[in-house]
């Protein structure tokens, strides 16, 4: 098990930064992925970035050259630095963790609400 706590999150302006935390516990040592999701109301869950156990990153089209992810080497905390935000940048963040030992594993943090206001 993985126990994820993300933190952060809150009301900016337009333009403006924000960085996530995204605290893990438990059986880390086996995590392949962690990456950030988002979700507003009335819609999925959509991937935002996500880093990997080599250290790849991928990104969403809309937040290229805007949010950085990044981690430390033991995945005890994963970030999300988030610059120029946009009122379409509002919505929950939740920090997700990705494991395969011979089975694949998804955990969830709670989430937390980024506001962007115009």
């Amino acid at each position: 098990q993985v126990q994820l706590v993300e933190s952060g999150g809150g009301l900016v302006q337009a333009g403006g930064s924000l960085r996530l935390s995204c605290a893990a516990s438990g059986s880390i040592f086996s995590i392949n992925a962690m990456g950030w999701y988002r979700q507003t109301p009335g819609k999925q869950r959509e991937l935002v970035a996500v880093i990997t156990k080599n250290d790849l990153t991928h990104y969403a089209d809309f937040v290229k050259g805007r949010f950085t992810i990044s981690r430390d080497n033991t995945w005890n905390t994963v970030y999300l630095q988030m610059n120029s935000l946009k009122p379409e940048d509002t919505a929950v963040y939740y920090c997700n963790a990705y494991k395969f030992v011979g089975t694949a594993a998804d955990y969830w943090g709670r989430g937390t609400q980024v506001t962007v206001s115009s």
